[in-house]
């Protein structure tokens, strides 16, 4: 199995900052792609970032030129970094991983996800 722990969420201002980040662990092969996702109350889970292995990312509009994805491939982390933080961005953010666990088997894993909360 493979577990994803997530750090770094917590309370912050409306323009301030806070970095999530996200370690895999567990019978890993390699992994594909490494995102980030959140669900807000009452709405649907949404794709924040996602930046495959080879460092290629791609962002929801509503954090482009904010948000930063990276991961370190070695240690199997991913991180988000996010500046000007906005009240519409207060969420559970969940790492997610697609991780190859054999030759033949490739899985998607997430983690517990993190609370993040941004007061006006």
């Amino acid at each position: 199995q493979v577990q994803l722990v997530e750090s770094g969420g917590g309370l912050v201002q409306a323009g301030g900052s806070l970095r999530l980040s996200c370690a895999a662990s567990g019978s890993i092969l390699s992994i594909n792609a490494m995102g980030w996702y959140r669900q807000a109350p009452g709405k649907q889970r949404e794709l924040v970032a996602i930046i495959t292995n080879g460092g290629t990312t791609n962002y929801a509009d509503s954090v482009k030129g904010r948000i930063t994805i990276s991961r370190d491939n070695a240690k199997n982390t991913v991180n988000l970094q996010m500046n000007s933080l906005k009240p519409e961005d207060t969420a559970v953010y969940y790492c997610n991983a697609n991780v190859r666990t054999s030759i033949f088997q490739t899985y998607n894993f997430w983690g517990q996800g993190i609370q993040v909360t941004v007061s006006s």
